[in-house]
């Protein structure tokens, strides 16, 4: 081979070990994931359910993937400011979210969003709670009875709150409301935490939300959207118990923006699980009130493609639906 072959092979053989150290470097980077810190975004405010679901995984999930992952408060709009702002992040692995129900099943059928269902990878389901009649500090009655009654006989005087129109708890305490026959006045507020604070300062006279809100704040519970009592507050009876046969929770889990690569799915589809079964995870959990739940992706996607079709129904029959 003249000198002018040798050059030439000589080059197809650097240009080939090139070639083979990119590959190898970018299956290095793949592996590499999480190679520095995963946002968290909270679509609510600091101290809500969401919130404080969120701080209670942060530590297992971090230890999981032996990276540290940092929580985002970005509330406002039913938490659809939050959910929009994971949907259009780069799908790389580093900006995810923990959504509850509402932004995805229910605020789809209310108002024009920037995003659907199909804009997120559904990573896994973390927790489901029952919800619950939380009443005012201050309200003028202590059951559900009395808040019927005060509706009936002053409409206007009856305030209740929710995290927003058309909110899980919004349509819950909706519900109630219509099958009793009662007018009230709602006050949509930003999250449970500003809510929760409404009530304890006379603002608001009942709300619907998860078991941890009364629980951190002390406020009275009237009743249970559950088929059954549920084991933290035995003493509460259901609605259903009271005449107005309605159950609902607020589940949430990991989601991503769509596009998320498969192998980086399936890193932190193990890591949510790994995180949700830990004792750290299920004894904060349980200091709330909350009951952790896990699935995987393509069931938690499952349901909740399930539940959007039946909150559309039912905010079609409650006048509310923009379809």
């Amino acid at each position: 081979m003249g000198g002018g072959g040798w050059k030439r092979a000589g080059r197809r053989g650097l240009g080939l070990l090139a070639a083979l150290a990119l590959l190898a470097g970018g299956a290095a980077a793949q592996e590499a994931y999480p190679a520095r810190p995963i946002q968290l975004v909270v679509p609510y405010p600091p101290g809500g359910n969401t919130d404080l679901m969120a701080r209670a995984l942060q530590q297992s999930l971090s230890q999981a993937l032996n990276q540290s992952v940092v929580i985002v408060n970005r509330g406002g709009a039913s938490g659809t400011i939050g959910d929009a702002e994971v949907a259009r992040a780069r799908p790389d692995g580093y900006t995810i979210g923990l959504s509850p129900n509402t932004p995805l099943t229910a605020q789809t059928h209310l108002v024009p969003l920037s995003y659907s269902l199909g804009s997120f990878r559904f990573l896994c389901l973390v927790y489901d709670n029952p919800q619950v009649l939380v009443l005012g500090r201050q309200a003028p009655f202590r059951d559900i009875a009395g808040m019927v009654a005060l509706g009936r006989t002053k409409p206007e005087a009856l305030v209740y709150g929710s995290p927003g129109q058309g909110s899980t708890q919004h349509i819950l305490i909706a519900r109630l409301l219509r099958r009793a026959g009662v007018e009230a006045l709602h006050a949509p507020f930003s999250g449970a935490g500003p809510m929760a604070q409404a009530a304890l300062g006379g603002q608001i006279m009942a709300f619907v939300e998860s078991p941890s809100i009364p629980v951190s704040t002390g406020l009275p519970v009237a009743g249970v959207f559950n088929a059954e009592r549920i084991a933290a507050l035995p003493e509460v009876p259901t609605v259903t118990e009271a005449g107005y046969p309605i159950v609902g929770s607020s589940a949430g889990g990991l989601v991503a923006p769509a596009g998320l690569p498969d192998a980086i799915a399936a890193v932190l589809e193990r890591a949510c699980g790994e995180a949700v079964a830990s004792e750290s995870f299920r004894t904060a959990a349980a200091r709330l009130n909350s009951v952790p739940s896990y699935a995987g992706g393509a069931a938690f996607r499952e349901r909740f493609a399930a539940e959007s079709e039946s909150n559309r129904q039912v905010l079609q029959d409650l006048g509310m639906a923009r379809e």
